[in-house]
């Protein structure tokens, strides 16, 4: 019979795909130029020079080992090529049998969270968050937990996060640069959680494991962006090369079981073990090789910049309030009214596809994602002048 909790996922709509597939949909019958998409984290920039160059390269070699299997855990050359970058960058002993290759931060975040819980623990998330975080918590068996986080900083609240956190607390998710808000943790910040979370595995006499989901860590303008391993020793670390290669549709990612944890070599087991339950072993081969070579690639983060300031500009002007966002490309909207379905429905009327915060956890809010052409965004601006007018016509 089918599984009714599957079925539910299944049929259960995500409000950032349904307004990327109308996206498509109405391009198709009005044409891409006359529609402004800020639906969804799909870079504009294109990869670096170096991931096509790679890739050609590669292509030269013997195809029977190219696309030939690696270990479950990905090929152990490149996990020594990750481990040695994120040795170099962050003034950490890494070695590559505490690192998993994994399709993507998702598939990161999935096993992580099913290795470190039990069905019945619960997982603190920090609201706005990620919308799937609660798919992979309820995956999991387990209860989702929401922290909002302070506002208008939208920094970590430390103080709620010990007041949420009980003998049943295994996991805690937290999101740097964030997305949806684009803020950044400040080190005192991240200081303030891992010395409370520290306290309380002693108090409570077992480990809180914290998962640290940084696809955007590449992209910021100007913020330091502290590694979190290099704080609470307890770290789990769920990283992808989708946003700072622009690579969304490849799909390759890792996690980093911190060396410096007094359990790494059982976490890291049991990651392996839950890649395996979950069919995530063998990320893809070519992929793997790509990364390696590219693994201090930079970002091109000018170009989010000018988008980033256009938009704020623009919007400031028409009297939006927004969140200033430090990093990743997302800009966080205020609605212009509390209702934020409403407000993204009311914008479709403009062209203008915004995702509504409730999918997030908190409501009277909109995600743009500016990670597109930048003319799309100086053409939008009329758009989003026009939507302001019907709401003081009203």
């Amino acid at each position: 019979m089918i599984d009714a909790k599957m079925y539910a996922l299944g049929d259960e709509p995500s409000a950032i795909r349904e307004l990327f597939a109308y996206g498509m949909q109405r391009k198709a019958e009005i044409g891409a130029h006359n529609v402004f998409d800020y639906s969804i984290g799909n870079p504009s920039i294109p990869a670096p020079a170096l991931v096509r160059d790679t890739i050609l390269e590669l292509m030269e070699e013997d195809p029977v080992t190219l696309h030939a299997y690696t270990p479950a855990a990905g090929d152990p050359s490149v996990r020594q090529t990750i481990a040695d970058a994120i040795s170099r960058r962050f003034g950490v002993i890494a070695t590559p049998g505490q690192l998993y290759l994994t399709p993507g931060a998702a598939a990161a975040l999935a096993i992580s969270l099913k290795a470190v819980t039990n069905p019945g623990d619960e997982v603190i998330v920090i609201s706005p968050f990620f919308p799937e975080y609660s798919t992979w918590i309820a995956m999991c068996g387990c209860v989702r937990v929401e922290v909002p986080a302070q506002v208008p900083s939208f920094q970590l609240d430390v103080p709620a996060i010990e007041a949420a956190i009980t003998p049943k607390t295994s996991a805690i998710i937290i999101n740097s640069p964030n997305n949806p808000v684009g803020a950044v943790y400040t080190r005192q910040n991240l200081e303030e959680l891992a010395a409370m979370l520290l306290r309380k595995e002693e108090e409570l006499g077992h480990p809180i494991y914290l998962v640290s989901d940084e696809p955007y860590r590449e992209i910021t303008y100007g913020k330091e962006v502290p590694y979190v391993p290099t704080l609470y020793p307890r770290t789990i670390v769920c990283n992808s090369y989708s946003k700072s290669l622009s690579l969304p549709g490849e799909r390759i990612g890792y996690i980093y079981v911190a060396d410096a944890m007094d359990d790494a070599r059982e976490v890291i087991t049991a990651v392996a073990g839950a890649g395996r339950a979950l069919g995530y072993i063998c990320a893809p081969t070519l992929l793997q090789r790509v990364i390696a070579r590219c693994v201090d690639e930079p970002s091109d983060v000018a170009a989010y910049a000018e988008n980033r300031a256009l938009l704020t500009d623009g919007l400031a002007k028409l009297g939006y309030e927004y969140v200033e966002p430090d990093g990743a490309f997302y800009l966080w909207v205020k609605a212009l009214e509390d209702d934020a379905q409403a407000f993204s429905d009311r914008a479709k009327d403009y062209e203008l596809l915004l995702v509504p915060s409730d999918s997030f956890g908190v409501g009277g809010w909109v995600r743009l994602s500016y990670c597109i052409a930048h003319d799309t965004i100086e053409r939008s601006l009329p758009a989003f002048a026009a939507l302001k007018e019907s709401y003081q016509e009203v």
